[in-house]
């Protein structure tokens, strides 16, 4: 029964993914997010003011180093995962965002103002945008939680992150405000950070990070990225407004899919990453966009589309019984490889 389920709901969500490798293959120097090399490479390289390391996340660059600094101060533990950091599983996260800055999707989508328009700040990240403050609870979140668990050993500073000038109280800015705050999300991230961090060989034992096994740290790092977004999505509701219908429930489409994604420990490292994005939609829908007949869009890209609006809405109906069906046949390592198997196929078909 449980391969029985696991194939009906993997044929129902990834028809979806079956041109992103070969659309992504012409544009290899694209691998990393956009002015990738202008975010700050380490903390210092952020606003240093009253001992404190401030940090702006309303500004694309300074999220962007926000990830930068993670990635960078996490590399050591996926060494044998490829050069370059190339195999960090935490590529997901900048990649994903960079994809949002570069669609629009972190511009005001109520064009009240100007944030993230070329006319005027595009590095502006707007507080009205609904995927920018999904996006806050997968950034500031596991940076605060890196923070605390000691990723970047012990700070001199402490670190500060500058509010938005609109629904300040949605968010939270250091590591005390987030833990009182948010005990579950911190908790999470900060069990991923401790997992890598116990993996560092200490002496007398054998060779270094010998203990690090990749689908611990997949299943830790999945465990957090979805309960960021299961307690945003409530948070963020009502910026769905700002959206047009197409946009909203692609988004929601979006989140609901990733639930799926993750329970196969699915790996978020760069060339994955980037493969499995290029399917995604490359400007924000408008009310005119009709599934699966967008004329701007690859026929791949609307069945993307359709084939996620489709897995929500039987989600939807069924009370959530399709994913926790999922769920159960991706509970052991031979169910969750099948998982994955059935998406490379699919998308390599």
């Amino acid at each position: 029964f449980g391969t029985h389920a696991l194939l009906t709901v993997t044929l129902t969500l990834i028809p979806a993914t079956a041109a992103a490798q070969s659309e992504n293959d012409a544009t290899r120097e694209d691998v990393y997010p956009p002015l990738w090399d202008r975010a700050p490479e380490s903390l210092l390289d952020f606003l240093v003011k009253d001992n404190k390391i401030v940090i702006n996340p309303w500004n694309y660059e300074e999220r962007l180093g926000v990830y930068k600094n993670i990635l960078n101060s996490s590399a050591k533990y996926f060494t044998a995962f490829g050069s370059q950091n190339f195999g960090n599983i935490l590529w997901g996260l900048p990649l994903q965002h960079g994809w949002q800055f570069h669609t629009g999707r972190l511009a005001d989508p109520s064009s009240v103002t100007s944030c993230g328009y070329e006319d005027g700040d595009l590095l502006c990240i707007s507080v009205r945008s609904w995927w920018s403050c999904m996006n806050y609870y997968l950034a500031v979140i596991p940076f605060l939680g890196a923070v605390e668990a000691g990723l970047f050993g012990q700070l001199q500073y402490k670190i500060e992150i500058l509010p938005p000038e609109e629904r300040r109280a949605d968010f939270c800015y250091s590591v005390a405000d987030c833990r009182s705050r948010h005990p579950k999300l911190m908790d999470e991230w900060k069990a991923y950070f401790e997992y890598l961090l116990s993996t560092e060989h200490k002496p007398g034992s054998p060779a270094t990070f010998s203990s690090f096994k990749m689908d611990d740290a997949l299943c830790l790092m999945w465990r957090a990225h979805v309960s960021s977004i299961a307690y945003a999505l409530p948070k963020f509701q009502d910026s769905l407004k700002y959206l047009s219908d197409p946009e909203a429930n692609f988004g929601e489409d979006w989140a609901n899919a990733v639930d799926f994604i993750a329970a196969t420990h699915f790996s978020t490292d760069l060339q994955t990453t980037n493969e499995f994005q290029a399917f995604l939609p490359q400007r924000m829908l408008t009310e005119g966009d009709v599934l699966p007949s967008i004329s701007d869009f690859s026929p791949q890209q609307n069945r993307v589309l359709l084939s996620m609006r489709a897995l929500h809405k039987a989600n939807q109906l069924t009370g959530g019984l399709v994913l926790k069906l999922w769920q159960k046949a991706m509970s052991t390592e031979a169910g969750r490889k099948l998982g994955r198997k059935l998406i490379e196929d699919l998308a390599s078909s």
